[in-house]
């Protein structure tokens, strides 16, 4: 059969699972493994006799999403908060993961503008971060207690008001998004040059690693989370410049749907930093040197673990279930 034909003959269908896909019509669990098979025969004869073409690209990547639908269907009623986690938010991370690489990329561009700012212009730090705040922090910094700002207050004070801060932040960064994607790069843009400054500051007063066996206790969670919620801004804004075969609205409604599932994952990870920041950064110099780094590059492993290489074992698995149906 021509490609052509085989296309014309079953794109009413294919364009039908493309509803059922995105919530426009609603399927019970028995008509939707029925999809799914009919699906993976079309896919099994594309992968026979186009296995270059488009078109089997295309089945597949419909198969993948019809078998998300299937799972996520079954598993719902047993524990919807393990499988948003566990399922649904790694397979979205793996969809978006250029947007990830976006805002990587940016951050540690705006980042290093920060540094070199405060190299060459002393007054720099001084703008960034306010007169009394690295006034007082150079009288800390003498005393030997470069991280004695975060010992003022209450612990649990303290810990609910940067909860509350850093969750504005990244709502910030995630919801700017809607000035296609602008909004969302100069929030970025503010709090990297903010942290970059930030840190060059400490290293310029010989305090860098007190500084950061402090700061990067609560930081490898707090500064990981706001880059995924500035991708969150990135897809939302993506999804308004460019909706490609959708109308702008559905492409907007899909693209807010999925960034704000992602946006939702970084919650716990806020919550943690806050957490670790009110009870744990102010006693950062008082503990033994290891610990620090056990904290730290243990909190770097989590995250990066879940959004950098767990999204890749969640879609291999899902593939794995298409090729072995497909066989």
């Amino acid at each position: 059969m021509r490609e052509v034909y085989f296309i014309k003959q079953n794109k009413e269908k294919w364009l039908g699972i493309e509803q059922v896909i995105q919530g426009k019509i609603k399927k019970n669990p028995d008509d939707l493994s029925s999809l799914y098979i009919n699906l993976i025969n079309d896919l099994s004869f594309a992968q026979t006799y186009y296995p270059k073409s488009n078109t089997t690209v295309y089945l597949n990547h419909l198969s993948s999403q019809i078998y998300q639908k299937i799972y996520k269907t079954k598993r719902v009623e047993e524990n919807r908060i393990t499988y948003f986690f566990k399922t649904e938010v790694p397979l979205l991370v793996y969809q978006y993961r250029r947007y990830l690489l976006y805002a990587f990329l940016f951050f540690i561009l705006f980042t290093s503008m920060g540094v070199i700012s405060a190299i060459y212009d002393k007054d720099f730090t001084n703008i960034i971060l306010g007169e009394d705040y690295v006034n007082m922090t150079i009288e800390n910094i003498k005393k030997g207690n470069a991280v004695g700002v975060y010992q003022s207050g209450s612990t649990w004070g303290s810990t609910i008001g940067i909860i509350f801060n850093n969750i504005g932040v990244g709502a910030k960064l995630y919801l700017y998004g809607i000035f296609g994607g602008i909004g969302t790069l100069f929030a970025l843009l503010s709090n990297s040059i903010m942290l970059g400054s930030f840190q060059y500051f400490f290293s310029e007063y010989g305090a860098l690693q007190d500084s950061a066996r402090g700061i990067w206790l609560h930081g490898v969670f707090e500064i990981f989370s706001m880059v995924v919620e500035a991708m969150c801004g990135l897809i939302l804004g993506a999804s308004i410049l460019f909706p490609k075969t959708l109308s702008r609205f559905n492409s907007c409604k899909i693209g807010f749907r999925d960034s704000f599932k992602i946006f939702l994952s970084t919650v716990p990870f806020t919550i943690c930093a806050g957490i670790i920041e009110g009870y744990i950064t102010r006693h950062a110099l008082n503990m033994p040197l290891i610990l620090n780094i056990i904290i730290i590059f243990g909190s770097l492993a989590i995250i990066g673990y879940y959004y950098f290489v767990y999204p890749y074992i969640v879609n291999k698995k899902i593939n794995k279930h298409i090729h072995d149906a497909v066989l």
